[in-house]
């Protein structure tokens, strides 16, 4: 015990002479901007020559170096697509002593603060600072793509893969992950999710327009949210202190799309103002009203029929017209209070509403085919009922992100200290949406009907009617057989946070160590109520098809006679009376879906880290502590005459009991990262760190369905993803503008969470016969290699002096484990779901003088979309190449035109399954190519 006395009472001497003499000394801060004064250079790199001490810029270009001995010094800034500046200083005994840097001004190769080459210069700049492995995206690289949304504009990036809905960007997978296992925040506020089944946020929500920047921070610092294992994505919007000017921007939009043949606007405002010395406000408004149409077609149930042949029992050929209006705000205020502290509230808004319309025809045979070919399979009601159902959805619904921070910096001599308030909510909802209203005509006489489908294109199924085609065609016999109104879904994710992190420099010989602490606490709570009403009778005369009878404007084969959009919603509100409600599967569809989770995490950290001239050292350790208390429902669903605990009932019914659970658990999440720089311009980085991902808060809910010995429920005893990690990279900075860098990744997961199905369940003291629920799996294993090169060509010639490049590629090998039939004794390796093994990205670019083009081709390979019960069923998506164009031209220093081609190659979604040595259709969307046009204008 004395001897830890002594060591304790020996380390505090020491550390009281070294801030008593540090305390002598003087402080030496600054700002670092473009020759041109008009904007900050983030990132930028800056080292006192005789210290070895460095530092890196802000996002308002501020640098500050603690704690300088008295002196006479060199100051070396560097920064990406500028010549290195050096300035010399003198640093009294206590006061500061300000260096403000302007980069390109004394060599008169004055930075580009526009377009793609000042895109280039940002992105490397942010990227050869970075502690880790990063990717970044900034705000002249995103003004520079026909991007509709976050989503669209981080596909551009090495390593990521984006999921598409309607031909549209919305999910984010990095590295070949699921979207669930990354973690998205904007201003560092974590976003909860608008959708009520997953916690990966969709980011077609969020309009790129009001976007500063993104960075995709691949591997973790302990000061980091440790959620994820795919990689952290974090927006942030703009500040005023970004700039150095005030800035107006105005942006007019039109697109036309090729399949509906109308123009939709586009219009945005940005802005940014110094209201004073200390105190900026910056913000914008974005609008987008995109109409578009999708054909689809899709077929389900693959088989194998006597004679060997292939065939689906379920055709539907589906047409959708989609309205969607986004409404996007963001608002930031940043207030310099003295010299030591800077606060700032940063606000963000967007909406997404979508209306869609889809009119469907199906065809669903009871039996397999009267006759089948290798590529044909033909059905006749001869042999079993057909039954040909055409439906209408008329959904509208709405999503809604929101955050809000509060926080602020405070540096005072060594110490350093942030702190922030935040909340985010998001939603979905729906309120009336009709999905669908239906309406059939059953086949079962036979000679009455014929089909003939026709498989062989892998990509489209066509069909023939062979027999009672004027009945097919006639909509007075298409009877009503149900209307499902979502009465109301409403889901809502809502966080609150705070957090504080301080931190001491310690000057040293060749370098600074620096000490830091921090603790966070959130506070999630996420519930989804949902109220159906199903009909499935009309009793005042009857009802056909022939009563709404509406337009065809499908463009992959004949679905006449469809129903019109509107027409059935305003018949089905004035006449509610008459249509009959069926009780019991109105009562189950409303109850089985409830839920509410509340997740309070509690973390808190301890790292050191070194800075010198040559090598960065951050390590540390962080520590989770989770509580989860969660409810749901248990539904059983009785038929008339069966019993419910020993008595018998005398029609169905659905008995309903709530359940609730608590959990608690810690985790311990060690992480280490080397970044090291032999000679100049050469970077090479490791990293590791172990992470997690908690369940879904939808599969935890304890929300069970029990009927005629079957269940289905959530599992809350579910454990966290839980992976170590390894990082490795070397990046080599060549030239003003240029980089060429190659990193390998691996990634261990235990715990990966998968579906099964098994027999003989025991669930709440019922035995069932086969139950299906998520449990923890073995474990998954991720590699892969990534490839970047960017180049700016400026010593080519004239006119090829403005020529650019930017190449990546990825390469990813991502296996796991799943459970043949359910059996947890017949394991199968597969690929992870959405995880493609080689993505690649491709930009040539071309800038000089008033005029900027440019063409970005994206490229992925095949992913697993969903894992069946057996190879033959796994779902996989088709590979995927788009290439969109942009052209620019300046008319005056602030006024620009713009055109944009979107989709050139008209590329389709193929989704398929592997059955009978082919390739079978499981959906296949069409959406044409988009034009863009306007003009911008900055003041």
């Amino acid at each position: 015990m004395n001897r830890i006395l002594r060591g304790a009472s020996q380390a505090a001497t020491t550390l009281a002479l070294m801030s008593s003499g540090m305390a002598m000394a003087g402080t030496v801060v600054g700002t670092v901007s473009d020759g041109s004064g008009t904007r900050a250079l983030q990132r930028a790199q800056l080292r006192i020559v005789e210290l070895g001490r460095v530092a890196e810029a802000a996002r308002d270009g501020s640098f500050r170096f603690p704690d300088v001995p008295a002196g006479t010094y060199t100051i070396e800034a560097r920064y990406v697509g500028a010549d290195t500046v050096r300035t010399s200083i003198t640093v009294g005994a206590t006061d500061d002593t300000r260096a403000d840097i302007a980069m390109g001004a004394a060599s008169g190769n004055s930075i580009i603060v526009v377009g793609q080459l000042a895109n280039q210069a940002s992105t490397l700049s942010r990227q050869r600072a970075a502690d880790g492995v990063e990717s970044v995206l900034t705000r002249d690289a995103i003004g520079q793509f026909p991007d509709q949304n976050v989503a669209e504009s981080l596909r551009r990036l090495p390593g990521i893969n984006i999921l598409n809905d309607q031909g549209e960007g919305r999910f984010v997978s990095i590295r070949g992950l699921d979207p669930e296992l990354n973690s998205s925040s904007v201003n560092g506020v974590r976003l909860p999710a608008p959708e009520s089944d997953v916690r990966s946020v969709a980011l077609d929500v969020i309009s790129s327009d009001l976007i500063e920047s993104i960075e995709v921070k691949k591997s973790l610092t302990p000061d980091m949210d440790a959620d994820t294992i795919g990689g952290s994505i974090e927006i942030k919007t703009t500040s005023a202190f970004d700039r150095k000017k005030d800035l107006l921007k105005i942006s007019a939009e039109g697109s036309y799309n090729d399949l509906t043949e109308k123009v939709s606007p586009k219009g945005s405002i940005d802005f940014s103002t110094r209201l004073g010395e200390g105190v900026g406000v910056s913000g914008g408004l974005s609008y987008y009203k995109r109409k578009f149409a999708t054909d689809n077609m899709e077929m389900d149930g693959w088989d194998v029929d006597g004679a060997g042949n292939a065939y689906a029992d379920t055709v539907e050929y589906r047409d959708y017209d989609v309205e969607r209006e986004r409404i996007s705000a963001s608002l930031s205020f940043d207030f310099k209070a003295g010299d030591s502290t800077t606060l700032y509230a940063r606000g963000l808004y967007s909406q997404f509403d979508d209306q869609e319309y889809r009119r469907r025809l199906t065809f669903e045979m009871d039996e397999g085919p009267s006759s089948s070919t290798a590529t044909t399979a033909s059905f006749l009601s001869d042999d079993g009922e057909i039954s040909v159902q055409r439906d209408l959805k008329d959904r509208f619904e709405s999503q809604k992100i929101r955050s809000l921070v509060l926080g602020g910096e405070t540096e005072t001599g060594p110490w350093k200290a942030t702190y922030s308030a935040s909340w985010a909510k998001s939603s979905e909802r729906e309120n009336g949406s009709i999905d669908p209203v239906n309406f059939e005509r059953k086949f079962e006489d036979p000679g009455e009907f014929g089909v003939t489908f026709d498989y062989s294109k892998p990509k489209f199924t066509g069909y023939a009617v062979t027999a009672g085609n004027n009945l097919f065609l006639d909509p007075g016999e298409y009877e009503f057989d149900k209307v499902e109104r979502t009465t109301l879904s409403d889901a809502q994710d809502e966080e609150y946070a705070v957090k504080a992190d301080i931190s001491r420099a310690f000057a040293v010989d060749g370098g600074t160590f620096t000490v830091q602490a921090g603790a966070k606490q959130r506070w999630r709570k996420k519930t989804y109520n949902a109220t159906f009403d199903i009909y499935k009778g009309y009793g005042a005369g009857d009802l056909t098809l022939a009563d709404f009878l509406g337009k065809q404007d499908y463009g992959l084969a004949s679905i006449d006679p469809v129903l019109a959009k509107t027409s059935f919603r305003s018949f089905f509100r004035t006449n509610l009376s008459d249509f009959e409600l069926d009780q019991f599967d109105t009562d189950a569809a409303s109850a089985e879906s409830d839920f509410r989770v509340d997740e309070d995490i509690t973390s808190g950290y301890l790292l050191g880290r070194w800075d010198s001239n040559k090598v960065r050292v951050i390590g540390g350790v962080r520590i989770e502590r989770t509580r989860n208390r969660i409810t749901g429902n248990q539904l059983t669903l009785v038929e008339e005459g069966d019993e419910y605990q020993g008595v018998e009932v005398d029609e169905d019914s659905v008995f309903v009991t709530a359940q609730s659970f608590k959990r608690n658990y810690t985790d311990i999440l060690p992480s280490l990262t080397v970044r090291y720089e032999p000679v100049r311009n050469f970077v090479l980085r490791a990293a590791g760190y172990k992470s997690l991902v908690r369940p879904k808060l939808s599969k935890l809910a304890p929300r069970a369905v029990i009927e005629d010995g079957e269940g289905e429920f959530g599992n809350p005893a579910l454990k966290p993803y839980k992976a170590w990690n390894i990082d490795l990279s070397v990046e080599y900075y060549l030239g003003r503008n240029a980089a060429i860098s190659a990193g390998f990744f691996y990634k261990d997961i235990k715990d990966y969470i998968v579906d099964v199905v098994s027999e003989d369940v025991l669930y709440n003291g019922v035995l069932l016969d086969e139950a299906k629920t998520s449990i923890n799996g073995p474990k998954a294993k991720v590699k892969g290699l990534e490839l970047s090169y960017s180049q700016a060509f400026d010593f080519l010639p004239a006119p090829f002096d403005g020529l650019l490049t930017q190449l990546n590629y990825t390469y990813t090998d991502a296996k796991g484990t799943v459970f043949t039939d359910g059996d947890i004794t017949d394991p199968r390796r597969i690929r992870l779901p959405a995880s493609s093994k080689h993505t690649f990205n491709a930009v040539l670019g071309y800038e000089k003088g008033p005029l900027s083009l440019r063409a970005a081709g994206t490229f992925r390979d095949k992913y697993l979309d969903e894992v069946g019960d057996d190879p033959s069923s796994d779902r996989y998506v088709s590979k995927h190449f788009q290439l969109d164009l942009s052209a620019k031209y300046k008319i005056t220093d602030g006024i620009r035109i713009f055109a944009e081609w979107v989709n050139v190659t008209d590329e389709p979604y193929f989704a398929y399954q592997n059955l009978n040595n082919g390739r079978r259709l499981l959906q296949y969307e069409e959406y044409s190519w988009t034009a863009k046009f306007g003009v911008t204008a900055a003041f």
